[in-house]
C-alpha cells in the first residue's frame, strides 16, 4: 500500500534533442506538359517524383514539405521527417488534381508559407518545372524577392529536352496517340529566381542529369534545430494496490482459519 501511495510510474522525462538537418520544401510542377515522354523510363512527372523520393530517403534528419502546382498550387504537407508519409504523397501526385496551367509564383508562395516562420538559417526550396509562368496572382520574381527576405534559398530545375518531344493524346475512344510537340521553358526566369535568393539554376534534359542535380544539392550543409520529445507515463500504482489488497484479504482469511486463536 505504501508503494502504491508513492504512485510509481514507468516512462522517460521530457527532453530536447538536437538534430541536424535542413528544412526543405520540394515544389513539383504537375501541369499537363509534365506528361511529355522524353524522360525514360516514363514521362517527366513520373521521373521527377521517383528522383525526389530517392533524394528524401537519403537525407536523414532533414524535414521536408511538399508543394504541387499547375494552374494553382496546393501544399500537401507541413515540414516532416516521416519519409513514409512523404513517399505516399509523392506517389499520389498526378496531373489531374489541379486546373491546368503553370503557376510558378503560386507554387513558390505556398512553399514560402511553410518555411517563413521556421527558426533556422538553412531553409531551402527546390523548384522543378518544365514550363513558363502563365497564370496565378503572384509573379515568380516577386515570390523570389519575398523568399529572400525570409532567408530562403531557391534551387530551380528546368526539365525537358530541347526540340519537339513525344506527347500523349487520347482520342474519342480513349486510345492513346503520340504527337511531337515543343514545350517552352523559361530558363531566364528560373535563373533569375535562383540568383535573387543566392541559389542555383540547373537544366535537366534527361533522367540521368536530374539525378546528378539532386546529388549536387545533396551536398548542402545541415543546420541544427531543437526537437521536443514527449513520452507518456504509465501508472503502476494499480498493480501494487491489487497485490496489497490480496495480502490484506489473505491475512484476514488466515486469522479465521490457520491462525485462529482459541481461549
Amino acid at each position: 500500500f505504501i508503494i502504491s501511495l508513492a504512485r510509481p510510474q514507468k516512462g522517460f522525462k521530457i527532453k530536447e534533442i538536437l538534430n541536424k538537418g535542413i528544412n526543405i520544401a520540394i515544389v513539383i510542377d504537375a501541369s499537363g506538359s509534365m506528361l511529355a515522354e522524353d524522360f525514360k523510363p516514363n514521362n517527366r512527372l513520373y521521373v521527377a517524383k521517383k528522383v525526389a523520393e530517392d533524394f528524401i530517403n537519403k537525407r536523414k534528419g532533414d524535414r521536408f514539405a511538399l508543394v504541387m502546382f499547375a494552374g494553382s498550387s496546393i501544399s500537401l504537407t507541413p515540414l516532416t521527417s516521416n519519409s513514409e508519409i512523404l513517399d505516399s504523397l509523392i506517389e499520389r501526385t498526378t496531373s489531374d488534381k489541379l486546373p491546368d496551367g503553370t503557376a510558378i509564383g503560386m507554387g513558390l508562395a505556398s512553399a514560402i508559407n511553410r518555411l517563413k516562420n521556421i527558426k533556422s538559417h538553412n531553409k531551402v526550396i527546390i523548384l522543378l518545372t518544365d514550363g513558363v509562368n502563365n497564370t496565378g496572382a503572384i509573379d515568380p520574381l516577386a515570390a523570389a524577392e519575398i523568399a529572400k527576405t525570409f532567408g530562403i534559398k531557391i534551387y530551380t530545375i528546368g526539365v525537358g529536352s530541347y526540340g519537339p518531344v513525344p506527347y500523349p493524346f487520347k482520342d474519342d475512344n480513349g486510345n492513346i496517340h503520340y504527337s511531337m510537340v515543343t514545350i517552352d521553358l523559361d530558363e531566364q526566369t528560373l535563373r533569375k529566381i535562383a540568383e535573387i535568393t543566392n541559389g542555383q539554376y540547373y537544366k535537366a534534359s534527361d533522367s540521368k542529369t536530374l539525378k546528378k542535380i539532386y546529388k549536387e544539392i545533396d551536398k548542402l550543409e545541415p543546420s541544427t534545430y531543437k526537437v521536443k520529445t514527449y513520452t507518456l507515463y504509465t501508472e503502476l500504482y494499480r498493480t501494487f494496490l491489487i497485490i496489497g489488497t490480496l495480502f490484506f484479504l489473505m491475512a484476514i482469511l488466515a486469522d479465521f482459519l490457520f491462525l485462529r486463536r482459541y481461549p
